[in-house]
């Protein structure tokens, strides 16, 4: 894989532009977006610091053959006729995943059955020999997707999902993905040049994601592996020098992040996996009910939570909405205020007028990204109409 190839980027729904713009901003070229992914060229360097470093990427995938389908033996004899044997070694363990939208099979389970029938019969018939799938926790992840007629073969270069950071260990009754995590606080604009709070702070999701952002630290470098180190042609030494050089762009952070929870429970969680990514000196966190509190600082705030939806978290969310903007209106002066809900109905109980609302998911809900400007002094009366 010398010299410059395609690879895909998969991401949430949405979030194209952005993951989009990263991957500019790391040096890769020919960047076009797709549908929940984006596709670029790179070298295999580039390989291991999208995977590092990219924030807003859930896989990337190394693209290494495309053709069309029409019969189902074709899924075979394509399969078959990629030398895997060139890839990976015959003592790895492998998965396929398949999705598809295709008249030609019904059934992902039975592609990726397929699929694996021919891989193992290539390196039988040419080294005697045949890898064993482990469907759980393999070396080696291969991709087959195919829409229509065009069937593509791809080597996940991730492994488990972007998402798993590697420093939560701890978590609460709902969860915010880490990938999303970012993301969302990458179109609310957050850049480190505030002070940041996250009032419902959960886990630390939020929290952690913000100081990683604001300190430039690489999205992924609490992770132990990723699924190219088990490749045949891995680099060790180019990949240690793409970490070192990563770290090496971090940057000081001059202002506070601040997390609140009003469970004791939350608090520690929160709190050892803030220590789990070695940013305690960044990140303080108290048990505080945010409907209690005030404003942590003076001047400009920048604020991101994810207060509970009333799906898994039982509340009387018209009251809690209400309370939410009764709570900003009266002591979060100088504050960007952003919030995810998938309860769009509660959301017009918050009672101030929403300068931005971005649709995007939590999981499978619906959900929107609202911005809440509030004011110092006279301005801020322009926000308390209903947004009805």
């Amino acid at each position: 894989m010398a010299g410059n190839f395609r690879m895909l980027a998969k991401t949430l729904y949405g979030f194209e532009p952005i993951l989009a713009k990263e991957l500019r901003n790391l040096g890769a070229a020919n960047v076009t977006e797709g549908v929940r992914n984006v596709s670029f060229d790179g070298d295999l360097g580039f390989l291991y610091k999208a995977n590092l470093c990219i924030r807003t990427a859930l896989k990337v995938f190394r693209p290494i053959k495309t053709f069309k389908i029409f019969h189902e033996r074709d899924l075979y004899q394509n399969m078959y006729a990629i030398d895997w044997t060139a890839y990976f070694d015959v003592d790895k363990t492998f998965a396929i995943d398949t999705t598809m939208s295709s008249d030609v099979f019904k059934n992902s389970m039975y592609v990726s059955q397929k699929g694996k029938d021919a891989l193992v019969d290539k390196f039988r018939d040419k080294l005697k020999q045949r890898p064993n799938v482990n469907s759980q926790h393999p070396d080696i992840r291969i991709n087959i997707h195919i829409f229509k007629n065009t069937c593509t073969v791809s080597l996940d270069s991730s492994g488990e999902s972007l998402h798993q950071r590697g420093y939560r260990i701890a978590t609460n009754i709902a969860p915010i993905n880490e990938v999303l995590a970012a993301g969302l606080l990458l179109m609310s604009g957050w850049d480190g040049r505030t002070d940041f709070l996250d009032p419902m702070c959960g886990s630390g999701t939020f929290l952690i994601e913000a100081a990683m952002i604001a300190c430039n630290i690489p999205a992924n470098i609490n992770r132990e592996s990723f699924a190219f180190m088990h490749w045949k042609d891995y680099d060790s030494e180019l990949h240690e020098k793409i970490v070192d050089a990563s770290l090496n762009k971090t940057r000081e952070f001059h202002h506070r992040i601040f997390g609140y929870d009003k469970a004791p429970s939350a608090v520690r969680k929160a709190q050892e996996n803030v220590e789990n990514a070695s940013l305690s000196e960044y990140i303080h966190i108290e048990r505080k009910d945010f409907f209690r509190g005030e404003k942590p600082v003076d001047g400009k705030l920048h604020m991101v939570f994810n207060p509970p939806y009333g799906e898994r978290l039982p509340i009387a969310a018209d009251d809690f909405y209400k309370k939410i903007g009764d709570t900003l209106k009266q002591h979060y002066p100088e504050t960007d205020a952003w919030l995810i809900t998938s309860n769009l109905e509660a959301l017009k109980s918050v009672g101030l007028r929403t300068s931005k609302k971005i649709k995007t998911f939590n999981g499978k809900l619906e959900s929107r990204l609202v911005k809440y400007e509030m004011y110092k002094g006279s301005k801020k009366s322009k926000y308390l109409d209903s947004e009805g």
